[in-house]
């Protein structure tokens, strides 16, 4: 019994180090984490971005809720580093699919309209798209993907890479990608410069266009551009933090819905 029980000790400590590398896809490239959980509900825990002000949106068991006219901004003094090449990337369940041209993560400017979002069917019914400021970075996903059902958790994550004078987009559904193509100047964010949005499409504290009936698990904004695999390993509620050189927090919680 002792040596079964040292066995299974062994390969739980052996798992560890898989676990980390599974969940902590360049990590160290976080500028942006909201966990929603007991305790960080309004944080971002990268430290970077202020709280999150509820303007209607509520956050219960882990999660922040949307509805139309409901939502959610992070909004003050952005301390981190300018954010250009970046993956948006955000895990929701829809409650009504006809609640249209929200977001589900928004980053936008203070001084100007400049912003990229995860945005579901402000061009087309029932599907998601790379939002920006007059579409300068938006193009319609093709394939694409048609969300038919509610309550059902997607990731959803969106890279943006510098190429040349345009910008490379790609979105993913669940790690398979549903949209890539080049569109528009590489916008960029920086210190003191930069707010966040869930619900609203973009706007400011005042309030701005979109709806969005839905529940966000948990959000993040890195500041490179992560590749297929990369996100398709990503998981919610299990990823240790370090960002730039100081140790934020060990483990998110691991969410128990």
């Amino acid at each position: 019994m002792k040596g079964f029980i040292l066995i299974c000790h062994t390969l739980l400590i052996l798992s560890i180090p898989l676990l980390v590398q599974a969940q902590g896809e360049k990590k160290e490239t976080l500028v942006g984490y909201w966990t929603f959980e007991p305790g960080e509900e309004l944080k971002d825990l990268t430290g970077n971005f202020p709280d999150i002000t509820l303007k209607g949106a509520k956050i219960a068991k882990g999660q922040l809720d949307l509805d139309a006219g409901k939502w959610a901004i992070a909004t003050g003094k952005y301390t981190g580093p300018t954010i250009a090449e970046k993956t948006m990337v955000s895990w929701a369940s829809l409650d009504d699919v006809n609640v249209r041209s929200g977001s589900i993560l928004t980053i936008d400017k203070l001084t100007v309209d400049e912003f990229d979002a995860i945005v579901f069917a402000e061009r087309q019914p029932n599907q998601w798209m790379p939002g920006s400021s007059f579409f300068r970075r938006t193009d319609d996903p093709k394939p694409g993907f048609v969300e038919k059902k509610t309550g059902q958790l997607v990731m959803i994550a969106i890279s943006y890479e510098e190429n040349g004078a345009s910008t490379r987009v790609k979105i993913y559904r669940n790690g398979d990608l549903i949209g890539s193509y080049e569109k528009g100047p590489l916008a960029q964010w920086p210190k003191g410069d930069a707010e966040i949005f869930w619900g609203l499409r973009h706007g400011n504290a005042g309030g701005g266009p979109g709806n969005l009936d839905a529940h966000i698990e948990e959000s993040r904004i890195y500041g490179s551009v992560l590749n297929q695999d990369e996100i398709k390993n990503l998981k919610e509620g299990t990823l240790p933090v370090k960002v730039h050189g100081r140790l934020t927090t060990v483990w998110a919680m691991v969410k128990m819905k």
